[in-house]
C-alpha cells in the first residue's frame, strides 16, 4: 500500500466520507492495473473494480487494521476475476436476498427471516464477522483468516460459537425443523 493512503484507510474506517472517497478514487488506477492481469476479458476487469470498490465503501469500517487493507481489497478483485472465469454467480448479500424472489430456493417465511437477521445482529462483531464471511459470501477459511488477521484455529472457534449462539436464538424463536421445514409449535405443546 501506498504510505500516503494510510492516514485516508485510518480516517474513512471512522465514518470520513471525504476520505471515503478520496480512497476510492486513488485506489482504481492500481485495482485496474491489477484487474486487467487477472481477468479473462476488460469487462470482467471492470465488473471486478467495480465489486472491489463498491466493497470498500461498504466495508472499511469492518476492516481490522490498515496493514491488511491492500491485501483485503486486492482479494476481492482475484476473487472476483476467478469467479467470473468459472461463470458462477455472485453472491447476494443476506438483506438483497431477503428481498428478492428467488425460485431456486424455497421462499423462508417472513418471521424465520426477521428472526435470522436478529440472531445475526445479536452476535457479537468478532463472531458476527466470522459467520458472514464464511457462510454468507462463503470464503473458505484460511480467506477469512486472512482477511482478519486472525489464525484459522480462532476461524474455525469463532464460527463454531456464532452458528451456535445463532442456532439458540432460532430454537428459542419456536423453529423446529421438519424434513427442512419449521414445525409449527401449538399452544402448550413441549418443544421437541
Amino acid at each position: 500500500m501506498n504510505p500516503a493512503h494510510t492516514p485516508l484507510v485510518e480516517a474513512a474506517r471512522a465514518g470520513d466520507t471525504q476520505a471515503l472517497h478520496e480512497l476510492l478514487r486513488r485506489c482504481q488506477p492500481d485495482l485496474r492495473r491489477f484487474a486487467r492481469r487477472s481477468c479473462a476479458s476488460s469487462e470482467d476487469a471492470e465488473d471486478a473494480v467495480q465489486l472491489a470498490l463498491w466493497q470498500l465503501h461498504r466495508r472499511i469500517g469492518t476492516l481490522r487494521t490498515v496493514a491488511t487493507f491492500t491485501t483485503w481489497l486486492f482479494r476481492i478483485v482475484e476473487r472476483e476475476c476467478w469467479r467470473l472465469l468459472r461463470g458462477q454467480p455472485r453472491h447476494v448479500p443476506l438483506d438483497e436476498l431477503a428481498a428478492q424472489d428467488h425460485p431456486e430456493a424455497p421462499a423462508l417465511p417472513l418471521d424465520l427471516r426477521q428472526d435470522l437477521v436478529r440472531a445475526l445482529q445479536a452476535l457479537s462483531p468478532p463472531y458476527r464477522e466470522v459467520l458472514l464471511l464464511r457462510d454468507v459470501h462463503e470464503l473458505s477459511g484460511p480467506e477469512v483468516a486472512a482477511e482478519l488477521g486472525l489464525s484459522l484455529e480462532a476461524v474455525k472457534s469463532r464460527l463454531h460459537r456464532g452458528r451456535a449462539q445463532v442456532r439458540e436464538r432460532l430454537l428459542a424463536s419456536g423453529y423446529w425443523m421438519k424434513d427442512g421445514v419449521p414445525e409449527p409449535q401449538t399452544a402448550g405443546a413441549p418443544p421437541r
